[in-house]
């Protein structure tokens, strides 16, 4: 359901979307230190539990280290932990706790939030934040995960940023 009351704001510019991604790397390497604690902590169990044989490793982290699959889906569940705190705040509310700080909101222009599915694909066209520099060269002041989803990032209002509307409403 698009909310009007948030379709008229300006877009972000570059220097506000540098400032809330800055907020939110920090929040992104907490969730990669915790996934990554509870992935390490699910496989030390399988092992402890005898379903992964050591393999003539003497700790469990050279084991998954030394194994190209253990290490890769180990290194695939923390890089969805963090894939998907983006895109759940993207989603549910259009702002990261970044976004918030700053007062910033991903929505359509019409201001319906992103579904999970154009999250996601966002997340994609993001290039890890080097999207973002097609802003300094785009008038319209649109980053590349912009265009390819449709979607936007505008600068709310003090009173547009309060709890109330964080759900869209």
């Amino acid at each position: 359901m698009p909310n009007s009351d948030h379709a008229n704001f300006p877009r972000a510019g570059f220097v506000k979307r540098c400032g809330a991604i800055t907020y939110d790397l920090l929040l992104a390497v907490a969730v990669y230190m915790v996934a990554g604690a509870l992935g390490f902590g699910v496989f030390t169990a399988l092992v402890s539990t005898g379903l992964i044989d050591m393999a003539g490793q003497e700790h469990v982290s050279e084991l998954l280290n030394s194994n190209a699959l253990y290490k890769g889906l180990y290194q695939f569940w923390i890089a969805l932990c963090v894939g998907l705190f983006y895109i759940s705040f993207w989603s549910y509310g259009g702002q990261t706790l970044g976004m918030r700080a700053w007062r910033l909101k991903i929505q359509h222009p019409n201001g319906q939030n992103l579904s999970m599915i154009t999250a996601a694909a966002r997340l994609v066209w993001s290039l890890l934040g080097i999207g973002n520099l097609w802003i300094l060269i785009n008038g319209d002041k649109l980053a590349l995960q912009d265009m390819m989803t449709r979607s936007e990032v505008v600068e709310l209002s003090k009173e547009a940023n309060q709890m109330r509307n964080w759900r869209g409403v």
